[in-house]
C-alpha cells in the first residue's frame, strides 16, 4: 500500500528541489502509515507494551529531485526482521521514476532505552509488509 504525499513550497532548499532531509520525513510518514493500515498505531502501542520503534540506522541514495507540487509515491517493503529490530526498503517515485531509495533500520526499545522483542501484534503487521 503505497502512500501518496504532495511536495509543499516550503519543503524546497534554494535551488527548488526536495530538501535532502525532507525526504526522511516522508519516508516515516510512509512507515507508519504502512502500519497503521495494518492495525497499528505506534503511540498506543508505546502506551499498551512500552515497546518503542526507533530509527538507529538509514542509508539513502537521492537518484532525482523533486519539485513543488510533484506528487510523490512512498513505498515501505520489510526487508528483514529479526527479535528485536527489523530492516525496510523504501522507494520515493513521482509516476515510474524512481526519486530516491532508502533502507531504514529499526530497534524496538522499553522506556529506559534497553533492546526489547517486538511485541506480538507488531510481529504480524511487519510479516504483513513482507515483499517477494
Amino acid at each position: 500500500m503505497p502512500t501518496t504525499l504532495r511536495v509543499r513550497f516550503h519543503e524546497l532548499d534554494p535551488y527548488g528541489h526536495v530538501n535532502h532531509a525532507v525526504y526522511l520525513s516522508y519516508l516515516e510518514v510512509a512507515r507508519i502509515d504502512h502500519l497503521a493500515a495494518r492495525g497499528i498505531d505506534l503511540l498506543e502501542l508505546t502506551a499498551r507494551t512500552g515497546a518503542q520503534l526507533v530509527v538507529v540506522g538509514i542509508e539513502v541514495d537521492y537518484l532525482a529531485p523533486a519539485a513543488a507540487r510533484d506528487e510523490l509515491t512512498v513505498t515501505c517493503r520489510l526487508h528483514e526482521r529479526r527479535r528485536a529490530s527489523a530492516r525496510f526498503d523504501q522507494e520515493i517515485r513521482r509516476g515510474g521514476t524512481v526519486l530516491v531509495r532508502a533502507r531504514v533500520r529499526t530497534a524496538t526499545i522499553d522506556p529506559a532505552g534497553r533492546p526489547m522483542a517486538l511485541p506480538t501484534e507488531l510481529l504480524a503487521a511487519l510479516d504483513a509488509l513482507e515483499g517477494p
